[in-house]
């Protein structure tokens, strides 16, 4: 068996309507480590960042990540303070998706993670995907 580049990977996401982009993004990150955790956003997080509800409720989504064969544990991610999870978790990679590159945001977590010995690493994006497109198409059937 090949050697895999981390030892622990983490990467967060709502996964809500789970979808192929979700699906690719954690087989993607557990191609490169040995050991993946994924934060599953919560509902109230949800709703003070983006204002809406998930359609899947969070014990749902929780047990739908957690049926993922690339997965190896889940957690749930209650706030933005990603650098935690990173320490919490002795984290040696983050994971997330290639829409998020060269963002301000993403910018400053590279630095805060590069101080802790963690890399980021931008997966590629699936094309015509998201939640957001999906909740879109129910509402307009």
């Amino acid at each position: 068996m090949e050697e895999k580049k981390y030892k622990i990977g983490y990467t967060t996401g709502v996964f809500d309507m789970f979808h192929i982009g979700h699906l690719n993004i954690l087989k993607r990150a557990k191609e490169q480590c040995e050991y993946l955790i994924v934060g599953v956003t919560t509902d109230a997080l949800c709703q003070s960042r983006k204002n809406k509800l998930p359609i899947i409720c969070e014990k749902d989504r929780v047990e739908i990540v957690e049926s993922i064969k690339y997965v190896d544990k889940v957690v749930l991610q209650h706030d933005m303070d990603k650098i935690s999870a990173v320490k919490r978790y002795n984290v040696d990679a983050v994971f997330v998706g290639s829409d998020w590159q060269g963002t301000s945001a993403w910018i400053n977590y590279e630095k805060e993670f590069k101080e802790v010995g963690c890399d980021v690493v931008y997966l590629q994006h699936t094309e015509g995907i998201s939640s957001t497109i999906l909740r879109e198409r129910v509402t307009h059937v």
